[in-house]
């Protein structure tokens, strides 16, 4: 299953995500998601488990929680929605860069 964590610390990386989450089960991969000019994050990221109980629980004991004074949220991720490639598209009021 897909996580997805909100509010996350900047100085949070990946491999301190990873840690955060195996202590409930095996996670598959951790990734705290950055700016592709800047290198910067973005404040969020998102953490992929096997197990379902153990990912329920990730999630109900650490959202809410405290990560270096902030508090995190943290829910199942939800699957990307398409979004249409460059151009404009029409709107009632007018066009708008997609």
């Amino acid at each position: 299953m897909n996580i997805f964590i909100g509010s996350l610390p900047f100085a949070v990386k990946d491999e301190a995500l990873k840690e955060l989450f195996a202590t409930y089960g095996e996670v598959s991969s951790a990734r705290v998601v950055t700016d592709k000019f800047t290198g910067r994050s973005k404040g969020f990221g998102f953490v992929e488990m096997e197990d379902e109980v153990a990912t329920k629980k990730a999630i109900a004991e650490l959202n809410g929680s405290e990560i270096q004074g902030r508090t995190i949220v943290v829910n199942e991720a939800k699957p990307r929605e398409e979004r249409p490639e460059g151009g404009y598209q029409r709107r009632d009021n007018g066009f708008r860069r997609s």
